[in-house]
């Protein structure tokens, strides 16, 4: 006879198993990876529903990870181990390029600076440790927002209110939003120009934790009107990711 599984592993089970998914997926998928009876799946998911671990599109009978679970990934990427194993890779990437870079990770619709290296002699900016902004105008937020399967930042972006604005520009749908994603994942880089700040402009790349999941991304900012080779820079951006991510053991 099999032994019934605990509530709380059968819960790790499926956000795990959801955690790799493309996509939202269906309850029997969901059973058969968590080895879970199919009556017990779908009353476990109605429970993490209520949690806000999970989220159920009725339209097509799938169900995705909620917000409750990035939020929780995002308490293990805002603390210590992260920024600690960040900061030597963001000062080399500091030396290399001349620019200050800093490291941020994804709070619902936000993303929240957790480390920054400033470049000598290069003028402060807003993404001291500790500050929020809107993840959909930053490098940072593109970078990570690119590697999450559509359906996740269809929860996160579930209309135009979420959308906000700084100063008039960047993207104010869902639509316009995924334009841009699949630009960054194409070019395996994220850019913004004025869209935080206004004669500043950023590179950024996707850090990868254990699952190649995405956990934070490497951003460098620079001032607009400055002779900046992009191809360099998004290349420092994009080894120094990838060197934090090995670092957690992703990438």
């Amino acid at each position: 006879m099999t032994r019934p599984v605990p509530a709380a592993t059968a819960s790790l089970r499926v956000l795990r198993f959801l955690a790799t998914q493309r996509g939202p997926t269906s309850a029997s998928r969901i059973a058969a990876a968590a080895r879970l009876p199919r009556s017990s799946t779908y009353a476990l998911l109605r429970a993490m529903r209520s949690e806000g671990f999970v989220t159920h599109f009725p339209d097509d009978r799938r169900w995705g990870l909620g917000i409750a679970a990035f939020e929780v990934g995002a308490g293990y990427a805002r603390s210590q181990a992260l920024p600690r194993l960040a900061r030597i890779p963001l000062v080399r990437l500091v030396d290399a390029v001349g620019h200050s870079a800093h490291l941020a990770v994804l709070h619902g619709r936000e993303v929240l600076y957790v480390l920054e290296e400033r470049a000598p002699g290069r003028p402060p900016l807003v993404t001291d440790v500790g500050v929020r902004l809107p993840a959909q105008l930053t490098a940072s937020g593109r970078a990570i927002l690119a590697a999450l399967p559509a359906s996740q930042v269809r929860v996160l972006f579930p209309d135009r209110d979420a959308f906000v604005d700084r100063h008039g520009t960047g993207p104010q749908s869902l639509p316009a939003l995924r334009r841009i994603l699949t630009d960054t994942r194409q070019r395996g880089y994220a850019t913004e120009d004025g869209e935080v700040t206004p004669g500043f402009a950023s590179v950024a790349a996707v850090v990868l934790a254990h699952g190649e999941q995405p956990v934070a991304a490497v951003a460098v900012t620079y001032e607009s009107g400055q002779d900046v080779d992009p191809d360099r820079l998004s290349r420092h951006v994009q080894a120094t990711a990838a060197d934090v991510s090995h670092r957690l053991g992703g990438g």
